[in-house]
């Protein structure tokens, strides 16, 4: 447990000049849609490259960010990030896509956070429905009154939200349809139980619907073989994001999925 105490604690250390030293980078997946095969969007994915540890994922060290104030400058850093490369690659002349970042709860709960994103779209000058914010089942709903008024003021911005891990929370249909979203992402867990549980099956198909319902997008996370793509497909869900079609690319791979155009890496 010491052990444990003190590791942490020398991370979080590390973190506090991590940024400086441009240590945190942003990997991009891209989101498919399965009918045409074609990229739709892409998702900001922070890594953190550590000059000794090599890559630490983001659920080792977000955490830590959380609990020592770094979280809004880190997160913040995320957003201008990402608006700022998918503005470039849009000027350079590459299809128009959305990028999606996630929020914490720190962000999204923080009282100037509709004025840094507006200040940042202003800066950049990328067009506000190219860019997705993205919280998660258990910020939306926690408060959903105050999560509405919060998503509002996002939304007056032009900007689009969806909801992350869907389905792990079992929010209340009442809570849900208060909110002002665009896309439900369902959880990957249940697509990993496709193959192995009716349950999960069950439950994507409950989600698919309830999205087409309420006039939602909805997009699958964690595709990885065939057998779920064709559910998904056969299931009128048309947008995936996952290893089936691609990981997580830095900057330069993801120039040559773009420039290549299609298919499956």
């Amino acid at each position: 447990m010491k052990e444990e105490v003190k590791k942490n604690m020398a991370l979080s250390n590390s973190l506090y000049r991590a940024q400086e030293r441009d240590e945190l980078i942003l990997h991009y997946q891209p989101q498919v849609n399965i009918d045409t095969g074609k990229i739709v969007g892409l998702e900001a994915l922070l890594r953190w490259k550590h000059p000794k540890m090599g890559m630490i994922p983001p659920n080792v060290f977000i955490p830590l960010a959380e609990k020592n104030g770094m979280i809004n400058s880190i997160g913040l850093w995320v957003l201008e990030t990402a608006v700022k490369q998918n503005k470039k690659w849009q000027d350079m002349g590459f299809p128009h896509l959305r990028m999606a970042v996630n929020l914490s709860i720190a962000q999204f709960t923080n009282p100037n956070f509709a004025k840094d994103v507006d200040q940042i779209l202003r800066d950049t000058g990328m067009n506000p429905k190219y860019l997705e914010l993205e919280i998660t089942e258990s910020i939306a709903t926690r408060q959903a009154e105050s999560s509405a008024n919060i998503l509002n003021r996002l939304k007056e911005l032009g900007v689009s939200v969806s909801i992350d891990d869907f389905g792990v929370e079992y929010s209340s249909l009442n809570r849900l349809k208060l909110l002002p979203i665009d896309r439900i992402k369902i959880d990957m867990q249940f697509i990993h139980g496709i193959e192995v549980s009716e349950k999960d099956k069950a439950i994507i198909k409950v989600i698919i619907n309830l999205a087409n319902s309420l006039g939602l997008e909805v997009l699958a996370e964690g595709v990885e073989t065939d057998t779920q793509l064709k559910f998904l497909s056969k299931n009128m869900c048309h947008d995936v994001q996952g290893y089936y079609f691609y990981k997580p690319h830095s900057i330069m791979e993801i120039e040559k999925i773009l420039r290549k155009g299609v298919g499956r890496i």
